[in-house]
């Protein structure tokens, strides 16, 4: 049975893969007209990070991302985002 351990520099090369991928997502989405919004949805915000349900939650119960809850719906908005990105916060 082979063992792979993850080291160091493993996880630096994931998160900046991850960076990468993360820019490469918002700037389509702005390509697509997503970046006039200033809230998001839920499902939005996971669309565009590439992130689960889980996830997000995650992020929404450390205070890692702001969110504003109207009626049954959870709402983000552009500036929190990108402001969580530009901090390089880690997912969950």
């Amino acid at each position: 049975m082979e063992i792979n351990l993850v080291t160091k520099e493993d996880l630096i090369v994931f998160k900046a893969e991850m960076l990468v991928a993360i820019r490469e997502a918002l700037t389509k989405a702005s390509e697509d007209g997503l970046s006039k919004k200033q809230w998001f949805r839920s499902a939005d915000v996971r669309r565009m990070l590439g992130i689960s349900p889980g996830t997000l939650q995650t992020l929404r119960i450390n205070g890692k991302l702001p969110y504003r809850k109207i009626g049954g719906s959870m709402f983000y908005h552009a500036s929190d985002i990108e402001k969580m990105l530009k901090e390089g916060q880690q997912y969950g």
